[in-house]
C-alpha cells in the first residue's frame, strides 16, 4: 500500500433559485473569489446532508448521532433493557458519563458541546451495566459513582467506531481521548461565476377571509440566488482504515458509500419553498498518492454568464486537471469521471472531449464507484 492514498472527488452541479445555507441575515451565503461575488455553501451544511444520506443507506445500530443529550439517550437504552424507571436510568447514566469528564451545558442533562458517536457504542456502554441495573440504582448517588468506577466506559467510545465518526472524525476540545481525527475533508461549495443575491417577495391569502375583506395574511421575503458549483471532497484512505480499526474492506465499503452519498445529496434549506434537488452534471474521482489537491483555482477567473455555465465549468476543470499533472508532473493512479456532456451536441462538444482527455473516456456513475474500488483493492494488495 503506498505511503499516501487519497481519493479526490470533484463535482460540478447547478442549483436553480435556491437558499441551501443561509447566513445570519437569512440569506445565501455567499463568498468573494476572483474578485467577485460568489454563491457558497459551507462545509459544514453539505458534510451534515452526505451524513444523513449516509445513514439512510445502513441499520440503525451503524448509524451515528451528534448531540448534546447523549445522557437522555444513554439511559433510553438502560432503561429499554433493564426495565428499570427513567430517574434510577437518568441516575446511572449520570453516573457513567461522569467517568468521560464531559462538561455540561446550561440544560440539565445536556453536554456543553455536540458528541458524534455510534449508536452501537451507546448500547455497548449500556450493556456495561444491563445485570446490574436494579441493584445500581438503589445506590445513593456518591455509592452509584463508585460502583461504576471501574467500569470500562471510555472504551467503548475509543473503538468500534461508525463509519461516519471514521469517516468524518469527532473533535473534543477538552478531552483529547475522545478525539477521531477525520478521514474526509471537505471544501465550502462555490460558484463557478459571479452571482448576486436576489429577493422572493411573497404574499400568503387567509382561506378564511371574509368575501369583502381584501389584503393578505401575511408578506415577507425570502433571498435566493442560483448557481453553478464546483463541490470538492477527499478522503484519506490510510487514515480511514486506521479508524476503522485495520479493517481495510469496511474502509472501502465507506469509501464507497461516501462517494455515492456527496455525489448525491443536498442541504435541504428552504427546499419546500424552492425543490432545488437536482443531479450533478459531472463527478470525477482522482485517485492520488501525494496529496489532496482542491482544483478551484480553474474558477479564479469566473465563467462569463453568456458562455454557457455548467458547460464551460466543466471544461475549466478538466483543463487545470491537466494542467496541475502537467507541470508538477503528477501521476494520479487512477482517475476517471461521469458526467452528462455529449460530443454529439455542439454546445458541450468541446467540453466532452476535453475531460476525455483528462479523465479518460467517460462511464455511468455507479461503473466509476465500482471501478474505483477495484482499483484501490488492487493497490491495497500490492502493497500489503
Amino acid at each position: 500500500m503506498p505511503q499516501r492514498l487519497y481519493i479526490d472527488v470533484h463535482v460540478i452541479q447547478t442549483v436553480p433559485p435556491a437558499n441551501l445555507n443561509r447566513d445570519d441575515q437569512g440569506n445565501p451565503k455567499e463568498a468573494i473569489y476572483g474578485g467577485v461575488r460568489r454563491s457558497r455553501v459551507s462545509s459544514q451544511a453539505w458534510k451534515r446532508a452526505t451524513r444523513r444520506h449516509f445513514d439512510d443507506q445502513v441499520p440503525t445500530p451503524d448509524r451515528a448521532t451528534r448531540t448534546k443529550r447523549i445522557t437522555h439517550e444513554l439511559a433510553t437504552r438502560i432503561a429499554r433493557t433493564s426495565g428499570l424507571d427513567r430517574d434510577g436510568a437518568d441516575r446511572i447514566a449520570t453516573a457513567l458519563l461522569a467517568q468521560l469528564g464531559l462538561s455540561q451545558g446550561k440544560k440539565a442533562g445536556d453536554t456543553a458541546y455536540l458528541l458524534f458517536y455510534g449508536n452501537a457504542q451507546l448500547d455497548a456502554a449500556a450493556a456495561l451495566v444491563a445485570d446490574k441495573a436494579t441493584e445500581l440504582a438503589a445506590l445513593d448517588d456518591k455509592a452509584l459513582g463508585e460502583a461504576v468506577k471501574e467500569l470500562p466506559v471510555a472504551d467503548t467510545f475509543h473503538s468500534g467506531h461508525p463509519v461516519a465518526v471514521a469517516l468524518f472524525g469527532r473533535m473534543v476540545a477538552d478531552i483529547p481521548k475522545l478525539n477521531v481525527d477525520a478521514a474526509v475533508q471537505v471544501a465550502h461549495a462555490l460558484s463557478t461565476h459571479e452571482t448576486q443575491l436576489e429577493f422572493d417577495y411573497f404574499t400568503a391569502v387567509d382561506d378564511q377571509n371574509e368575501k369583502d375583506e381584501t389584503g393578505a395574511g401575511m408578506i415577507g421575503t425570502i433571498g435566493f440566488n442560483s448557481a453553478t458549483l464546483y463541490r470538492y471532497a477527499t478522503v484519506g484512505l490510510a487514515q480511514l482504515i486506521d479508524n476503522l480499526g485495520g479493517d481495510s474492506e469496511a474502509a472501502l465499503d465507506a469509501l464507497d458509500r461516501f462517494v455515492d452519498s456527496f455525489a448525491l445529496s443536498a442541504p435541504t434549506g428552504y427546499q419546500n419553498a424552492f425543490a432545488h434537488r437536482t443531479r450533478p452534471s459531472l463527478v470525477a474521482v482522482v485517485v492520488r498518492t501525494d496529496q489532496p489537491v482542491n482544483l478551484v483555482s480553474a474558477y479564479e477567473q469566473p465563467i462569463a454568464s453568456e458562455a454557457g455555465i455548467q458547460a464551460n465549468s466543466a471544461r475549466r476543470l478538466a483543463e487545470e486537471h491537466l494542467t496541475a499533472t502537467q507541470i508538477w508532473g503528477d501521476q494520479p493512479l487512477y482517475a476517471a469521471t461521469s458526467h452528462t456532456f455529449t460530443s454529439r451536441e455542439p454546445a458541450t462538444k468541446d467540453t466532452a472531449e476535453a475531460l476525455t482527455h483528462a479523465f479518460g473516456s467517460p462511464v455511468a456513475f455507479a461503473e466509476l464507484r465500482s471501478t474505483l474500488r477495484t482499483r484501490l483493492t488492487a493497490s491495497l494488495g500490492a502493497g500489503a
